[in-house]
């Protein structure tokens, strides 16, 4: 787990303007090593300088301590540094100064400026002390000398440490790169987990939803005529055996017929879902999220794609309902033509139920059930005469008031339209119209 950078921000623990304690800990520590130096240093400048000793260290005292603020001001310590260089003190502040500079995110120019600048008066102090010693004769050597130990030093003072700090900076620029980077990845595949999460939720909304559409037309047409043909058996049972007979044979036959259906889509729910119940053991959380929908997207996909109710069964479905004692009109106009499964399915459905209906709530009324096959598309209608009123409007079937809005959500996932209800004459009507591709 990477830290993010308010991670960072809360994680300053240090005073001042350190950000953790064990930098405070050592700039003072280097601090007070450059400041002993510096007092060191400062006997033989006050004795050159013809001032008293202690004034002398004192100066090397305050000079050193400034290394203290090295990460605050890192400018100020390479200024003073360049100032005391004269006074041949602050080696060890003109060394970590510089590298604190060049790892700092100042500007390169001014860190090429500041840089130049201690090379140059580290040249020139150098320069100007060997030729001093060589005049006194504490150096018995070339005139080549001179300049070579003069750009020795200088170079050897001044570029390494620059070096280092630059490619320290380098590094720790590239380091806070690539963390922000982790986090911005992190914080997409936590995204990427929710949205996949989102997408299976829905994709088991969508299934169970048309599970739930599936088993209403299913169950609700079957039963409900066989509740009907059970009525009509009961009631010529005694006075007509041969026709109560074919009564009950039919009622055989409608709950076969449940039945097939029923263990078609119980076959197509079980192998829909033997893969997504396996688990993988130490799977991300985003491979769970995008397994999970991806399943979820089979199962319906898989699902849709089974093998149901097309056109070339309704005039069967006509004549069940003709059977169970409806007086139904069929009429078909257009050439007929096959369509998408999913195309048919949805059109045999919305018959199914508007006949079912018919049955629930209009009993005896006559019903005309037109097919129109158009160019591109496909329409039916589903219209019923106001029942008899000698006619029992109910046979005891139920109603959950879902016939409806299944088959308008069935019509709308495919792109068509889909209008119900109540005519003039006191009938209803249910509409529906299917683009063809």
């Amino acid at each position: 787990m990477t830290t993010t950078g308010e991670e960072h921000v809360t994680a300053r623990g240090g005073p001042w303007w350190w950000a953790r304690r064990r930098s405070a800990v050592l700039d003072v520590g280097l601090g007070a090593l450059s400041a002993l130096e510096c007092g060191v240093e400062g006997i033989p400048f006050a004795r050159d300088a013809g001032v008293p000793a202690v004034a002398g260290v004192v100066f090397g005292l305050l000079a050193g301590s400034v290394l203290v603020v090295r990460r605050k001001w890192p400018i100020a310590v390479v200024l003073v540094t360049i100032a005391v260089t004269p006074a041949q003190m602050g080696f060890l502040m003109g060394i970590v100064g510089l590298y604190t500079l060049a790892a700092s995110e100042l500007p390169r120019r001014i860190i090429a400026s500041l840089a130049g600048m201690s090379l140059v008066g580290t040249l020139i102090v150098t320069f100007v002390r060997v030729r001093q010693d060589m005049v006194r004769g504490d150096l018995d050597l070339g005139d080549w000398f001179v300049p070579f130990a003069s750009i020795t030093t200088s170079l050897g003072l001044t570029a390494p440490p620059v070096l280092l700090g630059l490619y320290i900076g380098a590094r720790r620029r590239l380091m806070e790169s690539l963390r922000e980077r982790a986090d911005s990845l992190e914080r997409e595949l936590q995204l990427l987990a929710e949205r996949a999460e989102e997408r299976a939720e829905w994709a088991r909304n969508e299934e169970r939803t048309r599970i739930a559409r599936e088993m209403h037309d299913v169950v609700a047409h079957r039963v409900s005529l066989m509740v009907v043909h059970a009525a009509a058996l009961q009631a010529v049972a005694r006075k007509d055996p041969e026709k109560a007979v074919k009564n009950a044979a039919l009622v055989g036959d409608m709950g076969r017929q449940a039945l097939t259906e029923l263990r078609e889509m119980l076959g197509v729910l079980r192998s829909g879902g033997d893969g997504a119940g396996r688990r993988e053991p130490a799977v991300p959380l985003v491979a769970v999220g995008v397994a999970a929908a991806a399943a979820a997207s089979r199962a319906v996909e898989d699902a849709g794609a089974a093998e149901g109710p097309c056109l070339s069964e309704l005039e069967e479905l006509v004549g069940q309902s003709a059977a169970a004692g409806m007086v139904v009109d069929l009429s078909v106009e257009g050439e007929a033509r096959s369509y998408a499964p999913e195309v048919e399915q949805t059109a045999y459905r919305v018959v199914q139920e508007a006949l079912t209906n018919v049955h629930k709530h209009a009993a005896g009324a006559k019903t005309y059930v037109r097919l129109a096959h158009r160019v591109s598309e496909i329409a039916m209608q589903v219209e019923n005469e106001p029942p008899p009123e000698e006619s029992a409007s109910s046979a005891g079937l139920p109603s959950g008031g879902n016939g409806l809005v299944g088959m308008k959500e069935r019509v709308a996932a495919l792109g068509g339209v889909f209008v119900s209800g109540p005519t003039e004459a006191g009938g209803f009507r249910v509409s529906a119209v299917i683009p063809a591709s």
